[in-house]
């Protein structure tokens, strides 16, 4: 029997709802495609057990009251709730939830805010000296009520504290942050196929625009154009030159270049480039595998290939991407 995981999530009144359900809905995939060994073992913790109305209006019920959770608390999933304002969205502080988290944190494995929830991680004093994300419309305010902390808001989510804490941008990108929790528990393949049964891609830190190649790109007008982009992610260890990929699709090489090219904006070749080095980059940021074996996982082959590529794409190195990404977690 695999030993259970314990998430718990906060929910309070106005809560935002995909910040709870959505990790939620992942956790429990990530069980699914492994058949329960994940042992991820989500329970709700409000300010007291049983119904709370989330922003949206739908009734979440808490499974255990702030005071109740007691025990061992793997992953501590804090999400945030907003007012809104004729200058815009602000994000609420809920005492009651900041006490919590606040006494709560020191015994949790691993902490991690979605959204708007960085604000509550930064008043209960978790992100000092650290440097945080948050939805794009409340970093100014969580910089402005929070100077100790730096706050970037271009990243998909920023893991920092040797991997302790994480702080997650906004809306959608909660699927993105609990994506890279269950990859770093239990390894890229089971996120990836959680990732495609949520009809997604799998996304790592980067920028509020991302670095998913395929999401990058504008959506083609021609079905089987967009198709055969879903195909390449999926075969990045096979033949994917111009010649073959226009044999699939059953035009000449010429009349396929031509096509695709007005299609996505770049060549067959950049594309998949760029859709290698994405996965390349992930496995950087999330693992210490030798380059060797990273070349190989993403289909570029071989060292040499994955170092021209980076240099290429990116202006550094394979190795120094990695240092970098390290030292920023730290």
């Amino acid at each position: 029997m695999p030993l259970p995981h314990r998430v718990v999530i906060a929910v309070f009144p106005d809560v935002d709802l995909l910040d709870v359900t959505g990790p939620a809905e992942v956790f429990a995939l990530a069980n699914r495609e492994t058949a329960g060994r994940a042992g991820y073992q989500v329970r709700l913790a409000g300010p007291v057990a049983g119904e709370v109305r989330t922003s949206a209006g739908v009734r979440l019920l808490a499974d255990v009251a702030f005071g109740d959770v007691g025990g061992q608390v793997d992953t501590l999933l804090v999400p945030g709730a907003v007012d809104m304002t004729e200058a815009g969205p602000v994000a609420r502080i809920d005492d009651t939830v900041v006490a919590w988290v606040k006494e709560t944190a020191p015994h949790a494995r691993r902490v991690a805010s979605v959204c708007v929830g960085a604000h509550l991680l930064a008043a209960a004093g978790l992100l000092d000296g650290r440097t945080a994300t948050t939805h794009w419309s409340t970093a100014d305010q969580l910089a402005a009520d929070h100077p100790e902390v730096t706050v970037d808001p271009d990243p998909i989510f920023v893991r920092t504290d040797r991997g302790r804490l994480w702080t997650g941008a906004g809306i959608s990108a909660c699927l993105d942050l609990a994506l890279a929790l269950v990859a770093e528990d239990q390894g890229e393949q089971t996120a990836l196929a959680v990732a495609r049964q949520l009809v997604m891609y799998l996304k790592r830190q980067g920028g509020q625009s991302q670095f998913s190649v395929p999401l990058s790109r504008p959506a083609a007008t021609r079905r089987d154009i967009d198709e055969l982009r879903l195909w390449i992610a999926d075969h990045l260890d096979e033949d994917l030159s111009a010649p073959a990929l226009a044999a699939r699709m059953c035009l000449s090489e010429r009349h396929f270049a031509r096509v695709f090219g007005q299609e996505t904006g770049t060549s067959p070749a950049a594309y998949v480039e760029a859709a290698r080095i994405e996965v390349a980059r992930r496995l950087l940021e999330t693992g210490d595998s030798p380059l060797d074996e990273v070349a190989t996982a993403s289909g570029l082959g071989s060292p040499e290939t994955l170092h021209r590529a980076f240099r290429r794409q990116l202006g550094t190195t394979p190795a120094a991407y990695r240092r970098r990404f390290r030292t920023q977690a730290v």
